[in-house]
């Protein structure tokens, strides 16, 4: 197995690790709800609270990852890579979300949603470098980006919509990866403890 394979089969663990996606996800959906002041979340410390629950979820899915799994590290080239493409994302998401629709005297003002364009951009731009183009991104993503693009959001603020639609596309996006992480490494593997042995 060539060097290039092994780096390769590491970036792919560092991706894959989808269950990431789902508290993602269910934070952008808990700040469009805090920003709606739905139900409990009017109160700003039920929104911290859930906040710091995700976070916590967050950790613990890692841990599942790093103890079934074990841990790999990416090379710097890759690591390189993956920060151009989130600074890069980054910036063209509070870009389209100026020029599309916002106060900004350069605003096109266009009756779109600029958080599913801006977002659904930034994963494109994303998952693109750093795992090349893929068709469930394309679908996932660009899927995303075509709503948000059709030019029926007139009126008010779409913005709190834009995070839901955006938080299901990554809770979508991270099912599917985790799916593909177990088909490429296998079932998690068992904890031997008290001496078992595995046959």
């Amino acid at each position: 197995m060539d060097r290039k394979h092994l780096e390769n089969a590491a970036a792919a663990y560092s991706y894959l690790r989808g269950l990431l996606g789902v508290p993602a996800g269910a934070l952008l959906i808990v700040a469009a709800l805090g920003n709606w002041a739905v139900g409990p979340f009017r109160s700003t410390w039920f929104f911290v609270v859930s906040v710091l629950a995700l976070g916590g979820a967050g950790l613990a899915i890692v841990r599942y990852y790093r103890e079934h799994y074990g841990r790999i590290s990416v090379s710097a080239r890759h690591e390189a890579r993956t920060a151009v493409a989130a600074a890069l994302g980054v910036a063209v998401m509070i870009g389209a979300e100026f020029l599309a629709r916002s106060n900004a005297s350069w605003s096109l003002d266009l009756p779109v949603n600029p958080p599913a364009i801006g977002i659904a951009l930034c994963l494109l731009i994303y998952s693109g470098v750093t795992v090349g183009p893929k068709i469930r991104y394309l679908v996932i993503w660009g899927g995303l980006f075509v709503v948000g693009a059709v030019p029926l959001w007139n009126g008010g603020d779409p913005s709190n919509v834009g995070l839901v639609l955006a938080g299901f596309a990554a809770i979508a996006a991270g099912i599917v990866d985790h799916v593909l992480f177990v088909r490429t490494f296998g079932p998690p593997r068992l904890q031997l403890e008290n001496g078992d042995v595995g046959a």
